[in-house]
């Protein structure tokens, strides 16, 4: 299966690092099957950025816990980590909460809206994925292919 990660440059050997906020599934390398997704995510700051691709070979021995669409668990799921709860899989994938998503999932985790209210907004506009590497071990079923600079041409 082919991977791709969008970011501000090659990244030729993934690696999981601590940043300012939590994600989705917490912290980790994320990748996606959608390299329209992947383009986005490199271009989102300044209008260029770069795609890594990766061949993923899954390895059964690893803990996954996947999404196959948004739902209860999935919602309960990204609050934890979004609060910054950390998880003990290896590899986390499915749907991603995209910049509008986020807002409706903080307004849901900060009480301000129902989870009746969170599930009436939360409609995706187009299909998003995400496959996040949470451990060294995870992190090895991942191999680099090739990098190209992209440009937003909007």
């Amino acid at each position: 299966m082919i991977l791709y990660h969008g970011s501000k440059q090659i990244i030729e050997s993934p690696e999981i690092r601590i940043q300012k906020y939590n994600k989705d599934f917490y912290f980790g390398f994320y990748c996606t099957l959608f390299l329209e997704q992947a383009i986005r995510w490199a271009v989102r700051f300044d209008g260029i950025g770069y795609i890594s691709e990766y061949l993923y070979t899954p390895d059964n021995n690893l803990k996954i816990k996947r999404f196959p669409e948004m739902s209860e668990e999935w919602l309960d799921f990204i609050v934890a980590c979004r609060l910054g709860h950390p998880h003990a899989y290896d590899i986390v994938e499915g749907p991603m909460a995209n910049d509008t998503i986020f807002n409706y999932i903080q307004n849901f985790a900060d009480g301000k809206i129902s989870r009746e209210a969170f599930w009436a907004l939360a409609k995706f506009k187009r299909p998003t994925h995400q496959i996040s590497f949470h451990t060294a071990r995870a992190l090895t079923t991942l191999s680099f292919r090739e990098g190209k600079e992209v440009r937003n041409e909007k």
